[in-house]
C-alpha cells in the first residue's frame, strides 16, 4: 500500500513539473539586424546576371498562342559584325518616353568604348530598351536588351578598359562594368558629378548635350533593384527581357530608338 502512495507520488510530481514547461513561452526570435547599404555603383550588381533560362509554361486549352516574337538582326545575334570605327566625334539622339535627349561621343576619350557604343546604335540594340536602374542624385543605367536571344548573344562579349582621360561629371555616359574588362552594352548617365568613380576605372567616352532635363525626369520610383531594392532583378531582365519589365514595372520608362545623327 505505501509503495502504491509513492509512485502515485512521482507520478503527480512530474505531470505538475510538465504543465509547468508547457506553460513557459519559447524564446522570441532577435530582431534582424539592419546591415548599412554601401553606396551604390554602376556595376551589374554586382555583375552582368547571366541568362536564366525560362521554363516553358505548361499547355492549357484556354491560354491563347503567345504572338511571334520577330527575330532581331543578325548584327544583333553576332558581336563579331561590331568591329567599325567610330567617328572621331558623332551624336547619338534617344527618343525615350519622357522625349528626346542627344549624346556626344569623343571617341578619343575612351576608343574602345566609342567604337562599341557606335556599333550598338547602328545595330538597333538600344532601340526598346528600359532604363531599369534609375538612382535620384547618382545615375541612370540601362543597356539590357528586350529580346533575351540579344543578350545572350552579348553576354560575353567583353571589351578591354579604356584609360579613364575625363571625369564622371553630371551628363556624362559611361559603361557599367564588374570589374577590369568586362564592358559589353550597359551605359549610364550620371546624375551628378561622381568623381569618386574615376578612380575605379569607369572612363566616360561621351555626355549629355541636349535633352538633361528629360534624362533627370526618367522614373526612379523602383530604385534600387533587387534583391537591395525594390527594382528589378537582373539575371531576369537578361533572360526573360521586356516581357518581365513591363509586366512588374509599369511605370519604368523606356528608349523608343537611337540613331546616329549625320554630321
Amino acid at each position: 500500500m505505501k509503495a502504491r502512495f509513492a509512485v502515485m507520488v512521482v507520478l503527480a510530481a512530474l505531470l505538475t513539473e510538465g504543465c509547468r514547461r508547457a506553460e513557459t513561452p519559447a524564446p522570441l526570435p532577435s530582431p534582424t539586424v539592419a546591415v548599412a547599404t554601401p553606396t551604390p555603383s554602376p556595376t551589374a550588381i554586382p555583375t552582368p546576371s547571366p541568362a536564366v533560362a525560362t521554363p516553358a509554361p505548361s499547355p492549357r486549352a484556354e491560354t491563347a498562342p503567345s504572338p511571334a516574337v520577330p527575330s532581331p538582326g543578325a548584327a544583333l545575334l553576332d558581336p563579331s559584325r561590331a568591329t567599325e570605327r567610330a567617328p572621331d566625334r558623332f551624336r547619338v539622339r534617344f527618343e525615350t518616353t519622357k522625349g528626346p535627349f542627344v549624346v556626344e561621343v569623343t571617341r578619343a576619350w575612351a576608343p574602345r568604348g566609342a567604337d562599341r557604343f557606335y556599333n550598338l546604335v547602328r545595330a538597333g540594340y538600344y532601340d526598346d530598351v528600359a532604363f531599369f536602374r534609375v538612382i535620384e542624385g547618382f545615375m541612370v543605367q540601362f543597356g539590357i536588351n528586350g529580346d533575351p536571344r540579344v543578350n545572350a548573344a552579348w553576354q560575353a562579349a567583353r571589351i578591354p578598359d579604356d584609360r579613364v582621360t575625363q571625369s564622371n561629371r553630371r551628363g556624362m555616359v559611361t559603361y557599367a562594368m564588374a570589374g577590369p574588362d568586362t564592358r559589353t552594352t550597359q551605359l549610364f548617365i550620371n546624375f551628378r558629378d561622381n568623381k569618386g568613380l574615376d578612380g575605379q576605372g569607369f572612363a566616360p567616352f561621351g555626355g549629355v548635350v541636349e535633352g538633361l532635363s528629360v534624362v533627370d525626369s526618367l522614373y526612379s520610383g523602383y530604385g534600387e533593384g533587387a534583391p537591395r531594392g525594390m527594382g528589378p532583378d537582373q539575371g531576369r531582365a537578361q533572360g526573360e527581357g521586356n516581357a518581365y519589365l513591363r509586366g512588374s514595372f509599369p511605370r519604368m520608362d523606356f528608349v523608343r530608338a537611337a540613331r546616329v545623327l549625320k554630321p
